[in-house]
């Protein structure tokens, strides 16, 4: 099992920008993809982004895509989720996660591909 504790939450305003960081414990980092997912209140948890366990691939939901990267420090057992021109309906607690599964060939995008996750950061876009 491997602890995720994600920061960089906060409020900012429409058109902003806010950098998630998420740090890893407990297993090999560099072997595993990781992924984010955003949950906004009354609405089910979604995928916004992952990386490959290599970091040569990236994936992102059509709703982020051109305004959010996703990026890995292997070295340094960090993920993190740079977010630019943020809107007011990306508010949600953003969460990070581990692949389950060590070397996937695929990059995950399913919340069933990750095993581990943190317990979120809040972000809040006022208009």
């Amino acid at each position: 099992q491997v602890q995720l504790v994600e920061s960089g939450g906060g409020l900012v305003q429409a058109g902003g920008s806010l950098r998630l960081s998420c740090a890893a414990s407990g297993r090999t980092f560099s072997r595993y993809s990781m992924g984010w997912f955003r949950q906004a209140p009354g609405k089910e948890r979604e995928f916004v982004a992952a990386i490959k366990w290599s970091g040569g691939s990236t994936y992102y939901a059509d709703s982020v895509k051109g305004r959010f990267t996703i990026s890995r420090d292997n070295a340094k057992n960090t993920t993190n989720l740079q977010m630019n021109s943020l809107k007011p309906e990306d508010t949600a607690v953003y969460y990070c996660a581990a692949d389950r599964w060590q070397y996937r060939t695929a990059v995950p995008s399913k919340g069933a591909d990750f095993g581990s996750w943190g317990q979120g950061t809040q972000v809040t876009v006022s208009t």
